[in-house]
């Protein structure tokens, strides 16, 4: 490689992995891990089969954001002003197609993983597999695309929250257990939160380019009132699987010390209809979910752990 290309080289991974947005990878990367922690407590642990998880959800990710940025600009949706997008085509530093080769490229390498982790963990990962492939096209791309039509908010509840936590588990232990469908359920209410606080921010540029989300449907009111019951019902959940499963709902306890920033981020979204500090309210919700599965992990851990401690 000459001295001149390496700059070249260097400029076009940085655009990617800016294009890819690995911030909104913890979307992912948290329900694989609490996955684990599930798996973990029933007595189930392989790091390799935990590394192809989190591989193919990392790819999976990926590859529907550039989708998403493909889609919605093929759609008329982001413009060179959006807030929402990376912007590596508005600001012509990827071409369309490119990006559109890329997501596909990261689907892709995502289904080929999928497959190796479906022969090992039986029909289930292949059902969820195929789930999650699905979402992930159809959310921005079809002739009715899941985001624009309203369900956007349940599609990553169900594919973000409690299939990957689901699938995880099933990966590790070959069975289906009730225990990951419940600790996915407030994982994936504030994964659905990050994209509603990003519909909240825009619904009057949506409500003009035709992307009818919830929030755009039914108002300003409405879209903050959701907000909160995605945000407070994550916390609910948890408090609630102390009644359904006492070591999930143990381990889930520290989560408690987020609530404060959970309540400061509601208080936000109410007081205000500024898209920038509805911007900010944004990327404390995807901050917030990323601690919250953090702490839960550190839980999960300490329960795991403490029969190995006792004497």
């Amino acid at each position: 490689m000459t001295h001149q290309s390496r700059p070249f080289v260097s400029s076009q991974i940085t655009i990617w992995w800016r294009a890819v947005r690995p911030k909104s990878f913890t979307a992912t990367t948290t329900p694989v891990v609490i996955g684990l922690g599930c798996a973990a407590l029933d007595g189930r642990f392989a790091l390799g089969w935990a590394f192809l998880t989190l591989l193919a959800a990392v790819l999976l990710q990926a590859g529907t954001n550039l989708l998403n940025d493909y889609f919605d600009h093929r759609n008329g949706v982001d413009s060179s002003a959006s807030l929402s997008p990376s912007g590596v085509i508005q600001q012509g530093l990827l071409a369309p197609r490119a990006v559109l080769a890329g997501g596909m490229l990261c689907l892709g390498l995502a289904a080929l993983l999928g497959i190796v982790l479906a022969l090992h963990g039986g029909p289930l990962v292949w059902l969820l597999g195929v789930l999650g492939l699905a979402i992930g096209v159809l959310y921005t791309a079809g002739p009715a695309p899941l985001a624009y039509i309203g369900l956007g908010e349940v599609a990553v509840f169900l594919a973000m929250g409690v299939g990957i936590v689901l699938g995880t588990y099933v990966v590790q232990t070959q069975s289906f257990s009730w225990m990951p469908v419940l600790a996915g359920a407030p994982i994936g209410l504030l994964v659905a939160a990050i994209l509603h606080a990003n519909n909240l921010r825009d619904i009057e540029t949506d409500r003009v380019q035709g992307k009818r989300t919830l929030a755009a449907r039914f108002g300003r009111g409405f879209a903050r009132w959701e907000y909160a019951f995605l945000v407070l019902g994550a916390y609910l959940l948890t408090l609630s699987l102390l009644a359904v499963d006492l070591r999930l709902g143990l381990s889930a306890l520290p989560t408690l010390v987020t609530a404060p920033a959970a309540v400061e981020l509601i208080h936000e979204a109410f007081s205000t209809a500024d898209p920038a500090r509805l911007n900010r309210v944004l990327r404390g919700t995807a901050a917030l979910h990323g601690r919250f599965g953090l702490v839960w992990a550190l839980g999960l851990c300490a329960l795991i752990a403490a029969p190995l401690l006792s004497f």
